[in-house]
């Protein structure tokens, strides 16, 4: 049992967990991701670590209530039966020297401010030049955003209903700021991580995209991560969380993502891709 420091609401439907889980923060870096468990009945929800402090071994995570399994989470107050991780591989920015004289821009969407938030305060903790654009639907999603301005240069907060900062989408604003930059992060819905790759593509900035969003297992036994990159078959869990934003199929992964919310989808999906469905599970041939 991991006991729960917090569990609290900080926008619409989303919460903020404090748990202590000390062999995790040992070794979690920005990037990667752990698994929770509210009961021992309960369904495995991966969520993307939002900050940690080593000394007390806290581990944060920012979650949005969408279906049953995060509703219940919101109900835990003492403790959770399980927290597995670190898992997937941290953000390849992180202790890499290249990029200690470049300017790079984070694009959060929704609660994607929470992988974010780590990989900002860790590169601006080392002298990086950092900016985040943080987009959500409206007023009441926007979270964390005073943490977010102590850990990059600019932030810049845009609604699709202009009921808070910029009115407009991510890529919107990016285009509004005419600013240069080596690199890109984007984080969000898939949707919006496939026009921003898009759009950087066009410019030709290098750009990252997690792809944690169509995660569901979070060890590759479920085939709900499975995407294209350069062609390739990839899990999210696995061999990701983080990709190359020019070499990902979003269109495959959207149609893939529609048809795996049905059993029947799942079953369809999985006699078509057979022994590439799983991932790295041990239970099927090579991915």
């Amino acid at each position: 049992m991991y006991r729960v420091r917090k569990n609290e609401c900080i926008g619409k439907d989303v919460y903020l967990l404090e748990v202590e889980a000390p062999l995790v923060v040992k070794k979690c870096l920005p990037g990667q991701f752990v698994i929770v468990m509210a009961y021992e009945s309960s369904e495995r929800i991966p969520l993307t670590i939002y900050d940690y402090d080593r000394e007390n071994g806290i581990l944060s995570l920012i979650y949005q209530v969408i279906g049953a399994s995060t509703m219940e989470l919101t109900e835990v107050t003492d403790s959770l039966f399980s927290v597995a991780g670190p898992l997937g591989n941290p953000s390849e920015l992180m202790e890499n020297d290249d990029i200690l004289d470049k300017k790079i821009l984070f694009v959060a969407g929704g609660v994607g401010i929470a992988p974010v938030y780590p990989q900002a305060k860790y590169l601006t903790s080392r002298g990086v030049d950092v900016d985040i654009i943080y987009g959500a639907r409206t007023k009441d999603i926007i979270v964390i955003e005073e943490e977010t301005k102590k850990v990059c240069n600019n932030l810049y907060i845009t609604t699709d209903d202009g009921s808070y900062g910029n009115q407009g989408n991510v890529t919107d604003m990016m285009k509004k700021l005419d600013k240069k930059y080596d690199y890109c992060v984007a984080i969000g819905p898939v949707i919006m991580m496939k026009f921003v790759a898009l759009y950087t593509k066009e410019l030709g900035i290098k750009t990252i995209v997690s792809m944690n969003p169509i995660m569901v297992d979070g060890t590759g036994m479920c085939g709900a991560c499975r995407l294209l990159v350069d062609g390739k078959v990839k899990f999210a869990c696995v061999d990701g969380p983080e990709f190359d934003g020019h070499k990902v199929d979003f269109d495959n992964a959207l149609k893939r993502m529609s048809i795996y919310k049905t059993e029947e989808g799942r079953k369809k999906l999985m006699m078509e891709e057979g022994s590439t469905h799983h991932g790295g599970c041990g239970n099927c041939g090579d991915k």
